[in-house]
């Protein structure tokens, strides 16, 4: 267990790293009050369980999963609609923070199964007490529905070991589509969207600012 934790801990440093980089993507948008491709970012290091089971079956070496293994360290990127995707893909491609050594675009061409998202793994440096160590984390882009969807596959593929029924697939791959056409159609009325949101925000803050308590002078 403790050679697990040695090995887990950059990991998880750069996991705690790059979501406090990556959430402060979104600050940013926000201080300059315009629309901010990233909705929310989450993270998380794979159990020691799903790595043995994932390097079993794609049959890598024990010794071998820090550099096969892509998404031991992984990270989620939500955004509202899909052109905030291809707009934080280009982000991600401008930073010098870290390198990017592969994308793979599952929006555009999805998945036998229906799965939409966009991936990029980079190599990111992260500084312990022994130097520097390079280590691969799989940035996961992805809408809204398209993340609610993953999440119900992901669990079904857990209860049924990979193997769903044919007559759940099939309605899993409609699925697919319906959130897809949803984020198409959402596409179609962006503008709308986010101005109302703006409107929403504002009314919100001002609020928020009316219900302050006045302080009172030091004299009253």
């Amino acid at each position: 267990m403790n050679h697990w934790e040695q090995f887990l801990a950059p990991y998880k440093q750069a996991v705690d790293e790059l979501k406090i980089k990556l959430k402060g993507m979104r600050g940013e948008y926000e201080l300059h009050n315009t629309h901010s491709p990233i909705e929310f970012v989450t993270g998380r290091v794979k159990p020691i369980a799903s790595i043995l089971d994932k390097a079993n079956q794609k049959g890598i070496k024990l010794s071998n999963i820090g550099t096969e293994l892509q998404d031991i360290a992984g990270l989620r990127m939500m955004c509202q609609f899909v052109e905030d995707i291809h707009v934080v893909v280009e982000k991600l491609r401008g930073r010098k923070d870290f390198t990017i050594v592969e994308e793979r675009d599952y929006v555009t061409h999805k998945k036998q199964s229906g799965y939409r998202s966009y991936h990029v793994v980079i190599d990111y440096p992260v500084q312990t007490i022994h130097g520097e160590k390079n280590i691969l984390v799989e940035i996961q882009i992805r809408t809204l529905s398209m993340n609610f969807w993953a999440t119900i596959e992901h669990s079904l593929n857990y209860k049924y070991s990979g193997q769903i029924p044919e007559q759940i697939r099939h309605r899993l791959q409609s699925a697919a589509e319906a959130a897809f056409r949803l984020d198409e159609e959402m596409s179609l009325i962006r503008e709308e969207i986010q101005e109302a949101q703006v409107i929403f925000t504002n009314k919100k803050d001002k609020d928020q600012r009316g219900s302050e308590p006045k302080q009172q002078g030091v004299n009253e």
